[in-house]
């Protein structure tokens, strides 16, 4: 028999098997200079009842995102159960110390929870959060729901985010399931074709996968909230377990994709000056934007131009730059999309 690290290292207080609405957390052990045996108490719910798929479930990933954590734990509270047709399991925080500091990143270990999947079950906290994930929840699932927000660095149009399906059919899948979810654009990321991210390991796992990214700002907004209060209904109807009649019919997205060229990436040291709303329609070429130098007033600021044409998608927020930060994403249409 194989041996699961994470399922034997990490204790778990709910049981995936059992029906009925349980809250409890996952423990990932710390071992700190305050606490030799202590945890961090990953909060986690089931919510089970007769027969149907499995839809997973995941808020906070980045700390300073918080459109789905508040609408996971308002389901959790508020779902009623005999409407239920299959289970459904939250993990409304997972990544926990980064909530509760309000960071993208583990004040633990400094990591970035997406971009650690599949996790180590022997290795730091973020990576055994991953690796429990990976190991022991994400092969109970049928659909996998990751929702994110810009954050604190980036302000993005609310969309649904369509994870690259391995196959023709998963791929196809996806889009569906981000097409009814009920943003007004959905958009293909791959995040550079990186294979460490929740959404990716969940494709190779099989399940039908959606991420969203819900404004930003490290702000609570009030058109997003209300936009992913209604999606994850109308993913859970889409799926079949709950009632149709608990969605909110909602009109087909344009379809998008971040291309090579999507992201504009900084090149100095400065203050930054966006020309565009989100949502502008813009072409390669354009002047974007400027990066002034406020410490020196004779020097010229530096033009930045747009790499692709489409639709400003995501501006950073502060106005403080350097070399590397990404400044401005735009989103390019998928010429002949269907949803």
């Amino acid at each position: 028999m194989k041996t699961n690290l994470s399922r034997d290292l990490t204790q778990c207080t709910v049981d995936f098997e059992r029906p009925g609405k349980q809250i409890g957390s996952f423990y990932i052990p710390l071992s700190v200079h305050d606490d030799a045996w202590g945890v961090i108490p990953v909060p986690i719910a089931v919510i089970a009842n007769g027969e149907g798929p499995t839809v997973i479930f995941e808020g906070g990933n980045h700390g300073d995102e918080y459109e789905g954590p508040i609408a996971l734990g308002e389901m959790i509270r508020e779902i009623d159960i005999d409407k239920v047709s299959g289970r459904i399991i939250v993990i409304p925080a997972i990544n926990l110390p980064a909530v509760l500091a309000a960071k993208r990143t583990s004040p633990v270990d400094d990591l970035n929870l997406n971009r650690i999947f599949p996790g180590n079950a022997l290795g730091s906290a973020s990576e055994q959060i991953a690796a429990f994930v990976n190991d022991v929840i994400f092969p109970l699932g049928d659909v996998f729901v990751d929702l994110h927000s810009g954050g604190t660095s980036l302000d993005i149009l609310p969309s649904a985010v369509i994870e690259p399906g391995l196959t023709p059919e998963q791929h196809e899948a996806n889009v569906k399931a981000a097409s009814v979810f009920g943003a007004p654009i959905a958009v293909v990321i791959d995040n550079r074709g990186d294979p460490r991210t929740a959404t990716a390991s969940a494709a190779r796992h099989g399940m039908t996968t959606i991420g969203t990214e819900m404004a930003g700002s490290g702000t609570v907004s009030i058109e997003a909230l209300a936009l992913c209060r209604r999606g994850i209904y109308n993913v859970l109807a889409h799926a079949g377990v709950v009632p149709q009649d608990m969605a909110t019919p909602a009109s087909a997205p344009a379809l998008y994709t971040l291309s090579s060229t999507a992201h504009l990436i900084c090149e100095d040291d400065g203050v930054l000056e966006t020309l565009h709303p989100l949502g502008a329609g813009v072409k390669a070429g354009q002047l974007a934007g400027r990066v002034h130098f406020l410490g020196q007033p004779q020097r010229q600021p530096v033009d930045l131009h747009y790499r692709a044409d489409g639709i400003v998608y995501g501006r950073r927020r502060p106005g403080r730059v350097r070399p590397g930060n990404c400044c401005l994403v735009v989103a390019s249409p998928i010429e002949g999309a269907r949803t």
